[in-house]
């Protein structure tokens, strides 16, 4: 993302129920995992501005990745250096199986290679180490505002699932996410795509809603993302997967 992106980001996404809730789901499941009172390692790759992995030092020893010079800049306010980690080429300067958990929020959408790093997060983990991943769902959905995040892709459930194979993952839960949200967000997106805005308009994910609105949205948006009922389609994805 650009500087620009990371400035709305920030300013949005502390109160904004689509990045707050997504940060309490994700935080959701890996409490359900965690053993009461042991100590555990994460690391929050594509960290962006730092604030789940800030949450979650409440809860484990946290490290953040990122390769974005704004992303980096960002972090460094808010964690010490040696909790900041860089790419060694392709490769996270970590030992294997090092780490308890690892997140990926609306990540491997920005890579090229998506397989490689799932690869990654399994060499980093424990046996029985978690993965908590998000992305984007449906390229029915793929509009400018992928364009502007520098998108390789949005993902169905299946080409989600197929980067998790049985033989080096236990796929712990699987489902879309934001369904209620949907039909609106398809029509707003074929709408800026037949209509584009102009150039001064502010894009509807770049403001906050209504409180009222705002707090209902992220309650139906969390609350559904842990039902076991398999959804159809969703705007978004949410993949938990236990290494073998």
């Amino acid at each position: 993302m650009n500087a620009e992106e990371y400035a709305n980001l920030e300013r949005v996404e502390q109160a904004h129920w689509y990045y707050a809730g997504k940060r309490e789901l994700v935080r959701g499941w890996i409490e359900r995992a965690r053993p009461p009172g042991r100590e555990c390692a994460l690391l929050d790759c594509g960290a962006g501005t730092g604030l789940f992995a800030k949450e979650m030092e409440a809860f484990c020893r946290v490290q953040v990745l990122d390769d974005h010079e704004e992303a980096l800049r960002i972090l460094r306010t808010r964690f010490r250096p040696e909790q900041i980690l860089s790419l060694a080429g392709d490769r996270v300067p970590l030992p294997d199986g090092s780490l308890e958990y690892v997140t990926a929020l609306d990540v491997l959408e920005h890579v090229p290679d998506d397989a490689a790093v799932v690869r990654g997060f399994h060499r980093l983990l424990k046996p029985g180490g978690l993965a908590v991943i998000t992305v984007p769902a449906s390229m029915a959905l793929w509009s400018d505002w992928d364009e502007v995040l520098h998108h390789y892709r949005r993902y169905s459930r299946p080409e989600l699932l197929a980067l998790f194979p049985a033989d080096g993952w236990e796929v712990v839960h699987v489902n879309y996410t934001n369904v209620v949200v949907y039909p609106a967000v398809w029509l707003l997106r074929k709408w800026r795509r037949w209509f584009p805005a102009g150039a001064n308009q502010v894009r509807s994910e770049d403001r906050v809603p209504a409180a009222w609105l705002n707090a209902l949205l992220r309650r139906v948006f969390v609350g559904m993302a842990f039902w076991r009922l398999p959804f159809p389609f969703g705007v978004s994805l949410v993949l938990v997967a236990r290494r073998r």
